[in-house]
């Protein structure tokens, strides 16, 4: 049965309308995660880089903090992320025909994560930037002489902001390369690719140079650091399928299975469609054979989410599209009750989890700024406000809209702090501590010539605070400082440093090796 052509156009204003609102609501409503008040420090600071990762999702929340700090705006790019996904989805199926780009586009905004997540990351400008390389490398599949040339830079440049927003879009490039030397049988293609490639790789120089002079902080965090647990776990391939099944819904991947001959048929038929197979099936498949090694995260496969609704409605018959959209409408509306309920579940239900405390941090910031006002105060004029993990401290910094240092060794995530809180400039001031667990007083009385301890209670969780006057650095650079740099900062021979600002701060002329 063929739909009307008008039934998918209303069918994706329908669904655009509810899905903004609903989107607008759940981003002013869900409290600043800690991974996202950690970005807005990086924000809060621009840099040419950061300790975990490349710079973009930093710039980009540079560009919105002078703005304001309400969570739905500072969420903006993400909130928004969905529909310029559709119209991209929409964009690359057009010149099939309108009804079979709106299926695109509302396929795309029916994906579950598209429905829920609003959650501002460092993947928010990789799956912007990779989508916007697809679709300038299809126009340029589709355009002749110096205009084929001038999309395929493009490809290469938008690459190369993806790679600045996390180092998994090299995948992208691989499907890419893989593309134009396997399937196309352009005349040009090789010299085309030396140019993509020569675009796509100002990215990574400008990564590499800024690395050079701080540590190799991100390249270490991210080949060494985080992956010391890195093996064969055989619920890690089953965990990845689990994620792609969820990402792109079990209806869709069981339809193009079942549909596969109409698939074939319309990669053949269609070069565009045939870029969008190889350019999705190779990152998931390199993603795929990486989970033997190691956990794969489900947020790693969002960019290539949208090319997976792109091939079914690129090949299915209307009518199967139309019984997926009705699967996937339901499934979105799941996720929207279980949003509203998940937001008015009181914080006691966690109270016997380990995520019970974290839980009152995020959700009670107003709360706890309020119980700080007072040993703030006493603290008085250059306190330094502190907690001991980064997760903690950037949710406090947000709800207290000032710096808070991290105190301690903290963990391989997240160390930032290393760069922005020179403890040298902190001798002999006055500490305040914020802890959710118990207080041992003499872990601090190393670091500090006098220590008093308060407390308060918000929602059955005990805070500490720790008021630590006269702060030794000798101390704490001779037991903390030195772990630290043992433990994060030791940086490969085969490096070239031209600086790193941990060391030359703390250690100076000992580099990082």
């Amino acid at each position: 049965m063929r739909l009307p052509a008008s039934r998918a156009g209303r069918w994706l204003a329908g669904t655009l309308v509810a899905l903004l609102l609903f989107r607008f609501w759940f981003a002013a409503a869900l409290p600043i995660t800690g991974d996202e008040a950690y970005f807005l420090v990086w924000g809060a600071r621009p840099a040419g880089g950061y300790y975990d990762h490349p710079p973009m999702v930093g710039w980009w929340l540079a560009g919105l903090l002078p703005f304001g700090h309400a969570a739905w705006w500072l969420r903006l790019p993400s909130l928004l992320m969905p529909f310029f996904l559709a119209w991209g989805a929409w964009s690359l199926l057009r010149p099939q025909g309108e009804e079979r780009a709106r299926f695109a586009a509302l396929l795309t905004l029916l994906q579950p994560v598209d429905v829920w997540n609003v959650l501002v990351t460092t993947d928010t400008p990789v799956v912007f930037f990779s989508l916007l390389a697809v679709l300038a490398y299809v126009q340029g599949m589709r355009r002749a002489g110096l205009a084929s040339v001038a999309w395929h830079a493009a490809a290469g440049l938008l690459l190369g902001l993806a790679f600045l927003g996390k180092y998994f879009a090299a995948l992208l490039g691989i499907a890419f390369a893989v593309h134009l030397l396997c399937v196309r049988r352009d005349r040009n293609r090789f010299a085309l690719l030396l140019l993509l490639t020569a675009c796509a790789l100002l990215g990574p120089a400008w990564n590499l140079w800024w690395n050079s002079s701080h540590c190799w902080s991100n390249v270490v965090f991210n080949f060494f650091n985080r992956t010391g647990k890195a093996g064969f776990a055989w619920e890690n391939p089953l965990l990845f399928l689990a994620s792609l099944a969820y990402l792109a819904t079990p209806w869709l991947l069981w339809a193009l299975w079942r549909g596969r001959r109409e698939l074939a048929a319309a990669v053949a038929g269609d070069a565009a469609v045939r870029a969008v197979l190889w350019l999705a099936a190779v990152p998931l498949l390199c993603f795929f054979a990486l989970s033997f090694v190691k956990s794969v995260g489900l947020h790693w496969l969002l960019a290539f989410m949208p090319l997976l609704a792109v091939l079914a409605a690129a090949a299915l018959p209307l009518d199967r599209l139309r019984r997926l959209c009705r699967w996937s409408a339901g499934f979105a509306i799941v996720h929207v009750v279980v949003a509203a309920v998940f937001l008015n579940l009181p914080l006691s239900l966690w109270k016997d989890s380990a995520l019970h405390a974290g839980a009152v941090l995020t959700w009670n910031g107003d709360a706890i700024a309020r119980q700080l006002r007072e040993p703030l105060a006493r603290c008085g004029e250059g306190c330094v406000m502190a907690m001991e993990s980064y997760s903690s401290a950037a949710t406090l910094a947000y709800a207290l809209q000032r710096p808070v240092a991290v105190f301690g060794d903290g963990s391989f995530h997240g160390r930032q702090d290393d760069f922005d809180t020179d403890f040298r400039a902190l001798d002999g001031r006055d500490f305040l501590l914020l802890r959710k667990e118990t207080v041992r007083p003499e872990t601090y009385a190393p670091y500090f010539a006098q220590l008093d301890v308060s407390s308060f209670a918000i929602d059955g969780i005990d805070f500490h605070v720790v008021h630590g006057r006269g702060f030794r650095y000798a101390v704490y650079h001779d037991r903390v400082l030195s772990r630290v740099r043992d433990r994060f900062y030791r940086i490969p021979a085969w490096l070239p440093q031209r600086g790193c600002p941990f060391t030359d701060r703390y250690f100076p002329g000992e580099g990082g090796q």
